[in-house]
């Protein structure tokens, strides 16, 4: 009877927002934490990216944060993290993405001390697809560095965090950059 109570318990504890149960954190930035979570329709897990509005308020990071999703939107490649959908509460932004179990880029090669040159090339024809594929859709990430290139179950290279993109006419407005 202790026992079935105390998993009760244990279960109200685990955070629901929309269909997903939020589990660990297992990531985090200077604005947000990445959470890992449960897909409850499908089984799926998926990662949460979870912003608190009055951060994003403060920090006047509204347009930021809106072009970062408008851009996920428009790039759907296999080689860049995809985003599955946005949800809100009073608090919070939750950024529901694809979840990549690999890790880093920067942590493989850290590890490995270095990579062989075909598996150099592999990644690199990756990455190029991936930037070819924003390029043709007017996006320009700008913040490419081995931190954000993470590698899935298979490998595969998965280009995140668009955070700090851009579209073309912004790059023509003269105080864009100094807004970054």
């Amino acid at each position: 009877m202790l026992f079935e109570s105390r998993g009760e318990a244990m279960k109200r504890v685990t955070k629901k927002v929309g269909k997903y149960e939020i589990g660990r954190t297992i990531g985090e930035g200077t604005f947000a934490k990445v959470k890992f979570a449960k897909n409850t329709e499908t089984g799926e897990a998926v990662a949460v990216k979870v912003l608190a509005k009055s951060t994003i308020l403060k920090h006047k990071m509204v347009d930021q944060i809106k072009r970062e999703i408008s851009i996920m939107k428009i790039v759907r490649h296999p080689n860049i993290v995809r985003l599955h959908e946005v949800l809100s509460s009073h608090t919070k932004v939750y950024i529901i993405l694809e979840f990549v179990t690999g890790g880093e880029l920067f942590d493989r090669i850290v590890h490995k001390k270095k990579l062989s040159e075909n598996e150099a090339r592999g990644y690199f024809q990756q990455l190029i697809d991936a930037v070819a594929h924003c390029h043709s859709k007017g996006v320009y990430h700008r913040d490419l560095k081995p931190e954000n290139l993470l590698l899935d179950s298979r490998e595969r290279l998965k280009v995140s965090d668009f955070g700090l993109s851009a579209l073309p006419y912004e790059l023509h407005q003269p105080d864009f950059l100094s807004e970054v």
